[in-house]
């Protein structure tokens, strides 16, 4: 009789172990699981720190600009600078041998382009947009 319970004893130590390396594989997963949310948490944690150092630093940004020049700023690049093209354009042409076409030209570019260059001739470096407009035959629109 003591045989038989040896015997049990062991069946049931050889299946208990056999559970036991049968579950070791499950946790393994579980500890790589475990592993891989904590890595993906302290991803998150950094991305966070990093978007609030760049919030902080573009509110600092936006303090240290005066709010007066950025409306300056948008005024500037949707509304030129109104000059007068015909005063403008009499200091341009006064110096030409057919003023009346130069002053038509000159009044249709200072209106595009709300510029003149200086002087009577040349110049157009100061003012790229007179330089840029063209004719149909491509010549240089504005004098």
């Amino acid at each position: 009789m003591p045989a038989v319970s040896i015997h049990k004893k062991q069946s049931l130590t050889i299946s208990l172990s056999l559970i036991i390396t049968s579950c070791h594989f499950p946790v393994t997963i579980m500890k790589l699981f475990a592993v891989f949310v904590l890595v993906i948490l302290f991803l998150q944690a950094l991305a966070v720190v990093e978007a609030s150092t760049m919030i902080n630093n573009a509110s600092n940004n936006l303090a240290n600009r005066d709010g007066a020049s950025d409306v300056l700023d948008i005024h500037k690049k949707h509304h030129p600078q109104k000059i007068n093209c015909s005063q403008a354009c009499n200091r341009r042409c006064k110096e030409s041998s057919r003023k009346n076409m130069c002053h038509r030209a000159c009044r249709t570019c200072c209106k595009r382009c709300h510029c003149v260059p200086p002087g009577t001739y040349g110049n157009k470096q100061a003012c790229p947009c007179y330089a840029s407009l063209r004719t149909h035959g491509n010549r240089p629109k504005c004098p």
